[in-house]
């Protein structure tokens, strides 16, 4: 019988939190995994008891990366809980702010925390080693160095409108404390496309963003990608081609459930917004995706559920956010037989655990469930039909591939302001329960507000990460990540990469420095930066 080694890799990722991964190897094969969230932040508790609008201040700094997301979700919860009207010139800004955080997230994922991984010894065998150490070695990579650069430009777009990148919260209640002028509306058009011109088709694509939208299945891409040189030496193809020789289109698969909340409220649909109006009025369409099956129907936030069984919390069962209590235990020591993680257990009131992320979302758009009007999109999920599923060259691509319509969205938005029309309606504060939701770059992203005599009786958040890095359920599934390593290779457990391009497929978003050991032996394997 083979020996099962164990591997603790504190912490995995290389952005904010703490994620650490227990693996079991048995042959060289990932058999078993545990992700758990070290970082308590307790959001929920600070905000207890404080004023409504407490959130648009608070929220926006539980992430430095994905501020906008944040904000919009205290927004539209405070909307619906005060019944709120948002003029459709505030609608335009908010989305207009959210896609220009979630554009310039692209490339800093890309090449700041997950291609830098492709520079591995593990892969100096590969033809495409030289290359890619060439464009993605960390701080030194052609690639690398323009691609972090040229990322900071779409959150000028963003500064433009809320003062401040990240950290701004000119999104309020009834609309947005911004009133942009012709003169902003045109330097955001000169920004988006200097963007366009330097680095989306020269680097990323290579070729028109006119051209790659004509791609529709996976042998369309297939196609394009032998079409010219251009095209499989953009970073794009570049990133497919080494990706599939060195494996990454062989594991990650998960658990074939996916969830996206949707986003982007049409600005003539969403005026007087409602929970129950929400999936019917945006854009980017809701939904779960059952790879089982290939179905897909509408994601209603009454289903959602947090299991406490694995975390670290003195609650029982497994609530809506709106019946949570949060209260932390002061015993967080690692059991993985019982408690192991800060993260809950998110999960559908029915089908358990799902991933959310870009590979979600294009799931989603695949679907016929949604409006005519609303954005289809069937690319990825013809290639996840054509592939045998998920995997991480797939989630990567899918993240990749969001570049399409981002920017495409936000030339929409540029289009449709009304600048002499209204930005703000005063609502009127009053109790109730409120819920806003959105899609940041990572994933689903939902805030509950529970108003009662004008202060803060509860507050829930449910980020993309948790709903990935969360631990079993009390049915004992396991989480997202933690079901997508069984399977992975690693073929040096002294240097298991393999479990980072898992994880950051995912783009868990964690910390920097990876420090591996045999829990058994409590042997040292490796200590090493990841950049």
């Amino acid at each position: 019988m083979a020996q099962v080694q164990t591997l603790d890799i504190s912490p995995v990722g290389r952005v904010e939190g703490d994620l650490d991964v227990r693996v079991d190897i048995e042959d060289g094969v990932v058999v078993n995994a545990w992700t758990s969230a070290e970082l308590f932040r307790g959001f929920e508790i600070i905000l207890r008891d404080k004023d409504p609008q407490a959130g648009l201040v608070v929220t926006p700094r539980a992430c430095g990366i994905c501020g906008a997301s944040h904000l919009t979700c205290a927004a539209w919860a405070l909307d619906t809980a005060w019944q709120a009207e948002v003029p459709r010139n505030a609608i335009i800004a908010r989305n207009l702010g959210q896609l220009a955080e979630s554009l310039q997230s692209l490339p800093r994922h890309h090449y700041g925390l997950f291609m830098i991984d492709m520079v591995n010894k593990n892969y100096k065998n590969s033809p495409y080693y030289e290359e890619a150490v060439k464009r993605w070695a960390p701080f030194t990579g052609t690639n690398y160095e323009l691609g972090v650069t040229i990322s900071g430009r779409p959150v000028e777009i963003y500064a433009m409108l809320g003062g401040q990148w990240p950290h701004s919260s000119y999104m309020v209640p009834g609309g947005v404390m911004c009133s942009p002028t012709l003169t902003d509306v045109t330097r955001s058009w000169s920004i988006l496309e200097h963007f366009r011109s330097n680095w989306i088709e020269p680097m990323w694509l290579g070729c028109s963003l006119e051209r790659y939208e004509e791609i529709q299945t996976y042998a369309d891409f297939m196609a394009w990608l032998d079409e010219k040189p251009e095209h499989a030496n953009s970073d794009l193809g570049m990133m497919w081609r080494m990706a599939c020789d060195v494996g990454l289109d062989k594991y990650g698969k998960g658990l074939d459930k996916f969830i996206s909340w949707g986003y982007l409220p049409h600005e003539d649909k969403y005026n007087k917004p409602t929970i129950e109006g929400r999936n019917a009025a945006v854009q980017m369409p809701s939904g779960v995706f059952d790879g089982a099956t290939c179905s897909h129907q509408v994601m209603d936030q009454a289903v959602v559920r947090e299991d406490t069984t694995h975390a670290w919390y003195e609650e029982s069962g497994a609530p809506h956010p709106f019946d949570r209590t949060t209260n932390p235990i002061s015993n967080n020591a690692q059991d993985f037989a019982g408690k192991y993680s800060w993260a809950t257990a998110v999960m559908h009131a029915e089908r358990g655990h799902l991933e959310a992320g870009p590979l979600a979302r294009e799931l989603v758009y695949g679907g016929n469930h949604m409006e005519d009007w609303q954005h289809r999109d069937g690319l990825v999920l013809d290639m996840y039909k054509n592939m045998g599923g998920a995997s991480v060259l797939l989630r990567h691509f899918a993240r990749m591939h969001e570049v399409k319509y981002i920017y495409r969205m936000m030339e929409r938005c540029l289009r449709e302001f009304k600048l002499s029309e209204p930005f703000y309606v005063k609502p009127k504060e009053q109790d109730g329960q409120g819920w806003g939701a959105t899609e940041a770059i990572r994933g689903a992203l939902c805030h509950w507000i529970d108003v009662k005599d004008g202060k803060i009786k509860n507050y829930q958040i449910i980020a993309p990460t948790t709903w990935n890095v969360g631990p079993r359920t009390g049915e004992e599934e396991r989480g997202p990540i933690e079901e997508a390593l069984i399977g992975t290779p690693i073929a040096d457990a002294g240097d298991p990469v393999e479990v980072g391009h898992v994880a950051r497929s995912y783009d868990s978003c964690l910390v920097c420095t990876v420090h591996a050991h045999d829990a058994k032996t409590g042997e040292e394997l490796a200590r090493f930066k990841t950049a």
